[in-house]
């Protein structure tokens, strides 16, 4: 009988350990996928009323991991140092409006590309400000996010960054933008995307002028290096996704139209 017992909690242990994060083979991903984000960076992942991270990225990671039949977790990190978070396993992807670049190539396992994104030019209402090249950023304070796509860009072009009177850098574009409407900086060169989202908050305070600072880049969400297995299995299911038209709804209900790349 004893022998039998024991046989019996050994089978146990094996079935538990192969059930991973599911019960098919599909789910054996991780029990939990762990996405670092900037919770306040919306809309693609932000804090609500209610203290929630919600947003377009978290809507779509949810989702992702619902069909893997995996928990997710999101994780509010200094996205100044993401890289880091990434690669010491702290977090399993970032996912959150994160531009695929050669640079972080060499130390990111990417996505395909889901969604373009512009650097644009924004500024307070009222102001006589005309920016329409990067000419024209010479001379004036401009804030963007420290981190992000256009930080990288002004430090790639020191001829460009030295012809500014400052270049100010912020933990997130909500501060830069405040700074913008409070006249500290004559404007915020920063992803159309956040800035158009904000400007349908504050219509009254902030214009987008449509001038492209550095080259249309695209998101992607990241991986590390050697985590291989779990891209591919994130990018299937939103592979299915983008088939069923799920990214679509998501897209719509956040941007009010679907604005997401199709291949």
């Amino acid at each position: 009988m004893k022998k039998v017992l024991a046989i019996c909690m050994m089978l146990l242990v094996v079935i538990a350990g192969l059930a991973g994060c599911g019960n098919d083979a599909k789910k054996d991903t991780a029990k939990k996928i762990v996405v670092g984000l900037d919770d306040n960076f919306p809309p693609m992942g932000f804090k609500d009323e209610k203290n929630e991270i919600v947003g377009f990225d978290i809507d779509l990671a949810k989702e992702a991991s619902k069909r893997l039949g995996c928990d997710v977790e999101f994780k509010a990190i200094d996205w100044n140092s993401k890289e880091a978070e990434l690669q010491s396993g702290r977090v399993d992807v970032l996912w959150n409006g994160l531009d695929i670049t050669e640079k972080r190539k060499e130390n990111m396992l990417f996505s395909d590309p889901y969604m373009d994104n512009r650097q644009i030019v924004f500024v307070a209402k009222g102001k006589d400000i005309k920016i329409a090249s990067e000419a024209d950023l010479a001379g004036k304070v401009i804030g963007t996010q420290s981190g992000g796509t256009s930080e990288e860009y002004f430090e790639s072009k020191a001829d460009l960054k030295s012809s500014m009177k400052e270049v100010k850098y912020y933990p997130d574009f909500i501060n830069a933008f405040m700074d913008l409407e409070n006249g500290r900086i004559d404007a915020v060169v920063g992803d159309e995307i956040i800035g158009r989202y904000y400007i349908s908050k504050h219509p009254d305070k902030i214009a987008a002028v449509d001038t492209v600072i550095g080259e249309v880049s695209q998101f992607g969400f990241a991986f590390r290096k050697d985590n291989k297995e779990l891209r591919d299995k994130v990018q299937k299911v939103f592979d299915e996704m983008k088939a069923d038209g799920t990214v679509a709804k998501v897209s719509e209900k956040w941007f009010a139209k679907d604005i997401t790349l199709k291949k």
